[in-house]
């Protein structure tokens, strides 16, 4: 960097905003300081291209901390002030995730002596959400509000005064959600909203007042500065377009590097050395306001902080300690290493120059110019272990800005492998400074509140004609019905968000694909040939849980994969033996775990030791991982123990279960469709907005799929068939039964070797098997299909669409699967052409 990225240092030379406004017109106007207080860069998401970036705000440029800290003690001291004392005491703060984390507890200090809660995007064992909200113009949308004290948010005729803190009030979408959401639950008469910038258009300003006319409750609005964001038509696509340019440039002098060219390291004689700091902090005192941080936990944090900036200035060598330190936090980990840093820049007095800024989930673009905001960025993988799955995150203008030390404070969740791996945070950290130092506050979980049955009523399973095409006795969906929400999006702009991070595949889903009449003749023809080989399976894994889970079990499917074959194993078992099995489907996602309130319920009504999960197919063991894990995890917070973990499955190439019909690695049709063999079922949706703590996962109804609805004649084809196969299935199930069943895990093996070898380096984009290859060519971007060679008809449906969306199948030796799909690593949407099918060979 030519010069320093701090907003102090830049605004008197150039405005950090010229670089995007001369290039798209976009016009920042307002009162005087706003151009010192914001610049502009660029980002790619699908809902906005341009970004407004704070220099007192502490995320994107480092600032000196008690720069930052006073921007929004100051705002809480107008709060204050305008409340009058004794309502300001009474009142409640609720801060934004990520970015609005430290400002909101800077602005509950500022009214002394107001608890303070954040909203998160981070799911925390054992604490149920009290609410949730969307954002709708962020990369990450959906927030949660964990609150250890299930009273902080009470409303009725006393209730406090709500404060809610953003970064920048810009729309007031986001705001005006949160209050309504809230208002529904526990109404108040007074809200008052907290913003460093006010840059609402006129019209926007005229719906708050509308808004709080409305909900009958006065609304305040206290803000650092106002202006106004002109945007020119089509600067959406002219901003995409830039970014998309800037990149592929950026990418052509990085190489591998992984990073912006703008980042690239000095000169240095070698890495950095990461050296731990003991805080010592202090015994139960929150880690920030994820789960609220009261009065009293300030007076014991401010008490200690000096302390602890000791023990770090203790631990700065010699030079840093009259040179340049960057305390840098971690996405919503904002107020601990502000007040380290305010601490620090007190113990270091005149002699350091002291600057705070924290890494983000969000993918901006870098620009080495003095007039944009975001001159450098450094790139490293997640390491918290986030529900929505790995992705990239980011550090910016940290790179090249001449820091002696950094001081990198994370939470001990985050505290992981890949923090310390080779391409990690502090790896990128040492290449661009002289120390590093890595400073570890333990992360605050609430106690568990006991499991009680009468905390929650929950509602009658949904069942089929009026929620899915499937005979009420069929299967019961402990689901609930979102059929009037609008959840679809389109698969590129899905992948795009679930790969960068910012979404989880759970919150959306993709458009329902629609097959043409030759996929659809082709299914018919599979299931034809197939239905026997089918109904032997269904037979055997049958036969195997009536044997060892008998005498008579509870057939539990993973919607929705598992649910035909749930119903398949319902009638083998009313067919051969008489039984009438109750059979249900729940809903399990993959880095959320199951649903709890469905295992609840499940428990009030069967003996947990009875319930048999089911899915469709193995391919890699994930969802068989996924469910130990989350029935360990349900039990632990206090849920009814007694649920066995294992899974029964049609079909098990990956050598994941012990229980199932085969191990062959063949076209189960069902594969092939989606809704429209499986009831006209959505895949399940996880969202904090429409899922409470009390709720089942939701799901749709797609009733105007009806007239291709093939879901009961799949049923009635393969059932035509059990008594011809029920001789193979008495022999098969006797030898499985007498046989060593143990899991291999070689689809694992198989899976982990595909990611390196193709250079994926994420098992998660490797879908291995005919069922899952089949889902990635219908639902996801596919990159390419491997085919074991001389792999016959199994694999001419793979063939067809492979060849309909332009993906290239390439024939492989070795291979445990018939076929193996590679999802698009890295995948933004110029990976694709015009027409939306995948680039070969990209």
């Amino acid at each position: 960097m030519s010069e320093r990225a701090t907003g102090e240092e830049n605004v008197d030379v150039v405005w950090s905003g010229d670089w995007v406004a001369e290039r798209l017109g976009v016009a920042l106007e307002g009162d005087g300081d706003l151009r010192e207080l914001l610049g502009l860069a660029l980002r790619r998401n699908p809902k906005r291209a341009h970004l407004l970036v704070s220099n007192v705000l502490g995320k994107h440029v480092p600032q000196r901390p008690s720069v930052v800290y006073a921007a929004g003690y100051g705002l809480g001291e107008r709060v204050r002030e305008l409340l009058g004392e004794q309502e300001a005491r009474r009142a409640v703060v609720l801060g934004y995730a990520e970015t609005a984390t430290g400002l909101g507890h800077a602005v509950a200090d500022g009214l002394r002596d107001a608890p303070y809660l954040h909203s998160t995007r981070r799911p925390v064992a054992g604490v149920a959400p009290a609410g949730g909200f969307e954002e709708a113009h962020s990369h990450a949308t959906s927030h949660l509000l964990l609150p250890e004290d299930p009273e902080l948010l009470a409303g009725g005729a006393e209730a406090s005064t709500l404060v809610l803190v953003d970064d920048e009030f810009s729309t007031g979408n986001t705001v005006l959600n949160t209050i309504r959401a809230l208002h529904e639950l526990h109404p108040r008469d007074r809200y008052v909203i907290v913003a460093l910038v006010d840059m609402r258009s006129p019209a926007d300003r005229d719906r708050l007042t509308a808004f709080a006319a409305e909900i009958g409750a006065r609304v305040d609005l206290v803000t650092r500065s106002t202006g106004t964001v002109t945007l020119p038509d089509g600067v959406l696509e002219r901003g995409q377009a830039l970014v998309a340019a800037q990149e592929a440039v950026q990418a052509g002098e990085a190489g591998e590097a992984g990073e912006a060219s703008a980042s690239a390291p000095p000169s240095v004689p070698a890495p950095a050395p990461v050296t731990r700091v003991d805080l010592a902090w202090p015994a139960g005192v929150p880690d920030g306001g994820r789960h609220g941080f009261t009065p009293a936990h300030r007076a014991e944090l401010e008490a200690a902080l000096p302390g602890m900036a000791e023990r770090i200035a203790g631990a700065l060598g010699g030079g840093a300690r009259q040179g340049r330190v960057l305390v840098l936090g971690f996405e919503e980990l904002m107020y601990a290493p502000l007040r380290l840093g305010t601490a620090l820049e007190e113990a270091l007095g005149a002699d350091a120059e002291v600057r705070y800024s924290t890494t983000t989930r969000s993918p901006v673009l870098a620009v080495d110019d003095p007039g944009y905001a975001i001159r450098t960025r450094l790139v490293f993988p997640a390491h918290d272990t986030p529900a929505d799955g790995p992705g990239d995150r980011y550090a910016y203008n940290v790179a090249g800005a001449g820091f002696d030390a950094v001081v990198a404070v994370v939470d001990s969740t985050a505290d992981t492998s890949e923090l310390h791996a080779p391409e990690g945070l502090l790896a990128r950290l040492a290449a661009h400074t002289g120390q590093v130092l890595l400073a570890i506050v333990p992360s605050y979980t609430p106690p568990p509140v006991p499991y009680s049955q009468e905390s929650a009523v929950l509602p009658e399973p949904l069942r089929g004609p009026d929620f899915s095409s499937y005979a009420p006795e069929d299967v019961g969906w402990l689901l609930q019905d979102l059929s009037d929400t609008e959840l679809e999006a389109p698969t590129e702009e899905r992948e795009e968000a679930i790969q960068s991070g910012g979404a989880h595949y759970a919150e959306s889903l993709p458009v329902e694909y629609q097959p043409s009449a030759e996929y659809q003749a082709l299914f018919s023809a599979a299931l034809e040939t197939s239905a026997a080989r089918i109904a032997r399976a269904v037979g055997t894994v049958t036969e195997t849980v009536l044997a060892e889970r008998g005498p008579r079990p509870v057939l539990v499917s993973l919607a929705r994969a598992g649910t035909p074959v749930g119903v398949l194993m319902r009638r083998w078992a009313q067919h051969r033996h008489g039984l009438d099995l109750p059979h249900y489907a729940i809903s399990i996602v993959r880095g959320r775990g199951i649903d709890a309130a469905a295992l609840r319920w499940l428990a009030a009504h069967h003996d947990p030791a009875d319930a048999v999960f089911v899915d469709g197919w193995t391919g890699k063991g994930a969802i068989t991982r996924e469910l130990a894990a989350a029935i360990e995890e349900f039990e632990a917070s206090g849920g009814p123990a007694g649920f066995d973990p294992e899974i029964a499955v049609l079909a098990d190439p990956g050598g994941c279960v012990r229980t199932y019909g085969t191990r062959e690695d063949f076209l189960i049709p069902s594969a092939c469709l989606n809704s429209t063999v499986s009831g006209l079922i959505s895949r399940t949706v996880l969202r904090a907005d429409l899922v409470g703590p009390n709720d089942f996962h939701g799901g749709k109804f797609y009733r105007e799929l009806a007239g291709s609805d093939v879901s009961v004649r799949f049923l009635d084809t393969i059932a035509a068939r059990f008594d011809e196969v029920a001789g193979q299935v008495e022999d098969e199930a006797k030898e499985l039964l007498a046989a060593d069943r143990a899991p291999t895990w070689e689809g694992w093996a198989a899976v982990e070797r595909i990611s390196e070898e193709y250079g994926i380096h994420d098992v998660n984009l490797v879908k291995p098997g005919v069922g899952e290859t089949t889902r990635v060519l219908l639902r996801r971007v596919p990159w390419k299909i491997l085919a074991k060679r001389g792999a016959g008809a199994d694999l001419t449906h793979i063939r067809l669409l492979a060849e309909q969306r332009g993906v290239p199948v390439e024939e492989v030796d070795g291979l445990p699967y018939s076929c193996v799909g590679l999802i698009h690593p890295r995948y933004t949407r110029g990976a694709t052409g015009a027409d939306g099918k995948a680039v070969k060979g990209a």
